[in-house]
């Protein structure tokens, strides 16, 4: 019995368009392309167990349908919601048969990084033996979140997000296949196309997606659908911004702005802040990390960075958004603006490692509190010189253990408030070593 129209048109457009081979694919030349290993490892039916990371939309799920399809496998597709081990098992198991009759199973796990660690470790054993050929797909850097023993048996391929380029032309296919408007009379400009195009940010489902919302949604007249600027407008009123506040690109967006505000770059700074603020990032989170670069990057070149960073905190968390994203502002370009010293932030990394390695290095007696008999009978604060007590305000005491006695740690910088700093220090050193040579004298 032949469908009916509208059986075939119920479908979703971005399936109805799902690739069916290679020359279909769009993007990813850098894996795909002629010559390129991935394509070479498809042609010559040499695939092994695999992750693809990047965006959403990119084709991590055709491309893992493709390969299935070239390779003449039979292709199991798992769900992290659905799938326990007791499932996971029981599909091994019959992949185990397959090989035995000489049928390859692919098994793509979408969302990889979903799947807990029990989960991951039951696929372990068949992928070793090669029962199956695992293809993971995950929109977050696997390093972090796929077990390292699975991780290693796997080739890790990235997947870019598609160029405009790539779009338009998924877009213009959409319009002339049969699978998609092919049967209808879709007429849409070249420009019309590249604002879909762009508001799709990269992703080939959103793409196909919004321009199946348009084509719905616009009128017909004597038999054509015009597509107008408008039209598409209406439809795409909102943009939604690229960013998961769970995920990677969470972290690179704020990686974004404290970089930004290290190279003294207001305007860079106040773009990503509104980046995170718009796409509902917490301005409390934000204000945190303003709180931290204010002592890493800054420290005692601008003492008063400490303190805006504080007071837009608590304006935050007085007010909260959307009023407090001008105290927001305000932070990342004094941050930006302010003189930058990492001194503080260099001093505590190079303490702290001694103090890993010197853990048992007893505090000097010298500087011990000696709160009973007992104690100073035992020599706990012998010694001790009061600053207080003297003129310079300055002793000659070693307060470090003896091993450190001598090392260096804070080193100050030469702009803003450390020039004033820096003389102090030196004038400090050239003191206490003038008194030391006199003691000695």
């Amino acid at each position: 019995m032949q469908e009916s129209l509208f059986a075939v048109n119920s479908e979703p457009l971005a399936s109805r368009m799902r690739p069916k081979d290679l020359s279909e694919f769009a993007g990813q030349t850098h894996l795909i392309g002629e010559g390129k290993l991935l394509r070479k490892m498809i042609e010559t039916d040499n695939i092994s167990s695999m992750i693809f990371w990047g965006p959403p939309g990119v084709g991590k799920t055709t491309l893992a349908r493709i390969i299935a399809h070239e390779t003449k496998s039979k292709f199991i597709n798992f769900s992290a919601v659905t799938s326990g081990i007791k499932e996971i098992k029981k599909v091994m198991e019959e992949a185990d048969e397959n090989k035995k009759l000489g049928v390859k199973t692919i098994v793509f796990v979408d969302e990889i990084h979903r799947f807990n660690k029990a989960q991951q470790d039951a696929f372990l054993p068949y992928v070793e033996k090669g029962s199956i050929i695992l293809i993971g797909a995950t929109t977050e850097n696997p390093s972090f979140e796929i077990n390292s023993a699975l991780l290693s048996r796997c080739r890790v391929f990235v997947l870019k997000e598609l160029s405009i380029s790539d779009l338009l032309t998924l877009l213009k296919r959409a319009i002339t296949d049969e699978r998609g408007f092919g049967n209808q009379k879709v007429e849409i400009s070249e420009e019309n196309l590249k604002i879909i195009a762009e508001f799709a940010s990269g992703d080939a489902r959103s793409a196909l997606t919004t321009l199946d919302m348009i084509v719905t949604n616009a009128e017909e007249k004597d038999g054509v659908i015009k597509i107008t600027k408008d039209l598409i407008e209406d439809c795409i009123s909102k943009k939604t911004l690229l960013y998961d506040k769970n995920g990677e690109e969470h972290y690179n967006i704020i990686s974004a702005l404290h970089k930004s505000m290290r190279n003294s770059d207001p305007d860079a700074a106040v773009y990503w802040l509104s980046r995170m603020l718009e796409a509902g990032e917490d301005p409390l989170y934000i204000a945190r990390r303003i709180t931290r670069f204010a002592a890493e990057d800054i420290g005692l070149a601008d003492t008063n960075a400490l303190n805006v960073a504080i007071n837009v905190y608590q304006a935050c968390h007085f007010i909260g958004m959307p009023e407090c994203n001008v105290h927001l502002a305000e932070a990342v370009i004094y941050m930006s603006l302010a003189p930058k010293s990492n001194a503080c932030d260099v001093a505590y990394m190079l303490a702290s490692k001694d103090a890993r390695k010197t853990s048992v290095e007893p505090v000097p007696l010298v500087i011990r509190n000696a709160p009973t008999k007992l104690m100073k009978d035992l020599g706990y604060g012998k010694g001790y010189q009061y600053a207080h007590d003297t003129e310079a305000k300055l002793t000659t005491m070693d307060c470090l253990p003896p091993s450190l006695i001598g090392k260096t740690y804070y080193k100050p910088g030469t702009k803003g408030n450390e020039i004033r700093f820096k003389e102090r220090l030196e004038k400090i050193k050239a003191w206490k070593a003038a008194h030391k040579q006199s003691r000695v004298e």
